[in-house]
């Protein structure tokens, strides 16, 4: 009953606005306009499918590289499918959110082997796989396949607020439902993959969260927020829970032989098999070094000396989380790291061959700059 009324409710919406002269507006608009990115060379459904999932929580600008670079390495489904997963998080190492590349790695498996190779097209098959949600879903069969399924995403849903004038909150999972109703009754069934990708650039380049250059909008005749002056009030959305902080400390240990003790990350949670300088979390003391020491001596038996003051200090920040780590130089005295089978003593040259979060990332380039 609610799902029906609040289709009612969408509908009257899009009957107070010209659907036709929008649709062509906005397609015509994309289509002059539109920014040359790599992924819109080739329609090829892995391809899209590739950059939509990097595109997820990540700029543009940032993915331009990744992307160029994964289909250098990965040219074909096939190729990736075959992919062990030290080489796929290597290759996606920075983009973070990494479970988005293990998910894409298992779909793109059962692709192979369900599919022959295929990617589905259809909303109920392609749903089915690993990591595929309605937006994903519903980019890859429009744009490659060019079926009228909406797309909708954080910008999507920006858009179709003001332009419908639409107050649901978009930061509720329930609001979903509701501007992908919305999508699907503005939908341009003659081009359905540039009206999503319309949609998505209008999103990225003029209605912009804060600051809408209405002005320079080509669907701003259609649009009821800017007919009512409330463009910079939508969409509603509520404030997120606040982000919770950890301090930790971490060691950059060198034996005899100059190898670096790495660490391998437990295979699930955050940052999940992901390599990493030996670390744990504490509450800031003036001793770290101490603590490191004993960190050390008990979790891996290991016996070192420390560097009193930290040679680095690296910030970085989650969606949920904020680190602050304090990197030490060390020295092994003794130790066995034979019965830990999470770590690993490498040289220079092989570390730089495992994937590391990019906070370590950060530790290890600080390391290099100082000890050259």
């Amino acid at each position: 009953m609610k799902n029906s009324s609040t289709k009612q409710k969408i509908q009257d919406k899009i009957d107070r606005i010209n659907i036709e002269a929008f649709q062509i507006d906005l397609v015509h608009w994309f289509q002059e306009e539109q920014r040359d990115l790599p992924w819109r060379k080739n329609n090829d459904p892995y391809r899209v499918w590739v950059s939509e999932v990097m595109l997820q929580q990540t700029r543009v600008d940032t993915v331009i590289p990744y992307y160029n670079r994964f289909l250098e390495k990965f040219p074909t489904i096939e190729a990736f499918a075959n992919a062990d997963e030290e080489e796929i998080l290597k290759i996606w190492e920075g983009l973070g959110y990494y479970s988005r590349v293990r998910n894409l790695h298992t779909a793109v498996k059962e692709v192979v082997v369900d599919y022959g190779g295929k990617v589905p097209d259809s909303k109920e098959e392609i749903s089915k796989l690993k990591g595929v949600g309605p937006y994903t879903a519903g980019a890859v069969l429009s744009i490659a396949y060019g079926k009228p399924i909406p797309a909708v995403d954080g910008n999507v849903m920006r858009v179709l607020s003001r332009i419908l004038l639409i107050t649901d909150d978009i930061a509720k999972p329930a609001s979903r439902k509701t501007f992908e109703m919305a999508g699907e009754g503005l939908m341009y069934h003659d081009n359905p993959s540039y009206f999503n990708q319309a949609l998505m650039e209008l999103g990225a380049l003029i209605c912009t969260p804060t600051s809408p250059a209405c002005l320079l909008c080509p669907v701003r005749e259609h649009c009821e927020a800017f007919a009512k002056g409330v463009q910079d009030e939508l969409p509603v959305k509520t404030r997120k829970k606040s982000t919770r902080h950890e301090d930790l400390l971490s060691v950059v240990l060198k034996n005899e032989e100059g190898k670096i003790l790495i660490n391998k990350r437990s295979e699930k949670g955050l940052l999940a098999n992901l390599w990493e300088f030996p670390n744990l979390k504490v509450v800031p003391l003036l001793d770290s070094w101490e603590i490191l020491q004993d960190f050390l001596s008990t979790e891996y038996s290991i016996d070192a000396v420390i560097e009193h003051e930290a040679f680095t200090e690296v910030q970085h920040v989650f969606t949920h989380l904020t680190w602050k780590i304090d990197a030490h130089r060390a020295r092994l005295k003794s130790g066995n790291i034979d019965e830990h089978e999470s770590l690993r003593f490498v040289t220079e040259e092989e570390l730089e061959e495992f994937a590391f979060p990019v906070s370590h990332q950060k530790i290890w380039q600080a390391y290099k700059e100082q000890t050259q």
